[in-house]
């Protein structure tokens, strides 16, 4: 028989083995299925699928709603509790022997069923206090859920920006190869018929390499990029990002000066609000400390009742009671009172914390201002410089190829197009890095 219900356990376990792992690959299969071939997006549609989409996000708001059902569980140790049960006893036939006057007499023991039903409830100064401490974790985790979309909207931009202007680099740079690759097959012909120098051609073969070289670190960048944004997209390596705005439209002036003229509201700042809450954590700890001065009040109703199946049996617990208990707290040697102190002196600290926070807040606001006003000049200057440089190297070539310009003329003006390319890419991440920062201490959304 034993064996039986072995070999039933574990049929009916593989199966449910099996089910799971059916259950498991069909989730997989639909998860890979709902993932979209081309995503073609702006950035603010990127930043508001991110936001839907990204596993980081959700277990931040996921935090929330654990912060609420940990209040629920302070507040419901405070209301009333139902407890049942009932018991059955068989002493299986055996009777006790009672003597009396000499007399043995023979008391049989019925068989009994106890039934008892409890109802209590408690209530104390620190269960109350403990509520206000959870309303006060629920909005400092609000904050940081807060946090959490705003740093992913900004990772969003940040990779967005990446490959929309990286694309425009190797777009020019794409441009100027072919021209450069177009002299240099020009040359090698001057050289094969006796007109041209090998060491001319050969120069420029290394100029085409360099330029081929800086593309090809161009294009990594931008899949590099590309693969971030998958990441804070959740979606797969095999979808295909088709981002619609281009950089001129990122980095508008119009913004830059909206945002530089914006008044600053330092309740706004998400940091200074989570230490605010932090603040008023610590004092309400200090309350938390002095209840444990305070009474504790319970009251409790308690029904029972036996029922005896034979003959005999007496009824000792009386089938209601009713208990009121108030517990007061006499005497810890001074551990209460210390406890109060120790909360009463974390409060100060986080109260100098605070005010501290505040002043160094506005020097953090002018600062960042001043950062992305010079990031955004710097920005326009390299911005000209980029297109100066296409357009020398661009008339450089052309006098090369008609003889009225050397050769080392042709590579300072390859290495110039080269290095205002790196300094511009530079240039548009701090001018994106100035305001990222700037919209997040303002928490802009």
């Amino acid at each position: 028989m034993r064996t039986r219900v072995l070999v039933l356990l574990m049929l009916v376990v593989s199966v449910g083995i099996q089910a799971s792992d059916h259950v498991l690959d069909a989730t997989k299969s639909e998860e890979k299925s709902k993932a979209p071939a081309v995503l073609t997006l702006s950035l603010r549609e990127a930043q508001d699928y991110a936001v839907r989409e990204n596993r980081t996000l959700r277990n931040a708001s996921l935090a929330v709603q654990e912060a609420y059902a940990q209040r629920w569980q302070t507040i419901a140790s405070m209301l009333p509790s139902v407890d049942g049960s009932y018991s059955y006893s068989n002493y299986c036939g055996y009777s006790a022997t009672l003597s009396m006057m000499g007399n043995n007499v023979n008391i049989s023991m019925p068989n009994v069923g106890a039934l008892g039903v409890t109802a209590s409830v408690g209530v104390t100064g620190q269960g109350v206090v403990g509520v206000l401490l959870n309303n006060i974790a629920i909005d400092m985790k609000k904050i940081s859920l807060e946090q959490t979309e705003t740093e992913l909207r900004q990772s969003v931009m940040t990779s967005y920006v990446s490959v929309t202007v990286m694309e425009d680099i190797v777009a020019l740079l794409d441009s100027s190869m072919q021209n450069l690759e177009h002299l240099a097959d020009m040359t090698q012909q001057s050289v094969n018929i006796g007109v041209a120098e090998q060491t001319t051609a050969d120069q420029l073969k290394v100029r085409v390499n360099t330029l081929k070289n800086n593309i090809n670190q161009s294009k990594r960048m931008i899949e590099l990029a590309r693969n971030t944004m998958r990441v804070l997209l959740a979606v797969p390596a095999s979808t295909e990002l088709v981002l619609t705005d281009n950089a001129d439209e990122l980095l508008s002036a119009e913004h830059v000066l909206n945002l530089l003229g914006q008044h600053f509201n330092i309740h706004n700042n998400l940091n200074y609000r989570l230490l605010e809450k932090t603040t008023d954590l610590a004092r309400t700890n200090v309350h938390m400390a002095a209840w444990a001065y305070g009474p504790t009040v319970s009251l409790a109703y308690n029904y029972s009742n036996q029922q005896y199946y034979g003959e005999g049996g007496m009824r000792m617990t009386p089938p209601n009671l009713v208990q009121l208990t108030v517990r007061m707290p006499l005497w810890s040697s001074g551990k209460r009172a210390a406890g109060v102190i120790e909360k009463k002196i974390a409060y100060e600290e986080a109260k100098n914390t605070l005010a501290e926070t505040t002043q160094q807040l506005g020097i953090q606001y002018k600062q960042l201002c001043y950062n992305l006003n010079n990031a955004y000049e710097t920005y326009l200057n390299e911005k000209d410089n980029i297109d100066v440089t296409k357009r020398v190297f661009e008339s450089t070539t052309n006098k090369f190829q008609w003889g009225t310009a050397s050769n080392l003329e042709l590579t300072n003006a390859s290495n110039d197009l080269i290095s205002a390319q790196s300094s511009y890419a530079q240039a548009v991440m701090s001018l994106i890095n100035a305001q990222i920062e700037l919209d997040t201490f303002m928490n802009n959304k």
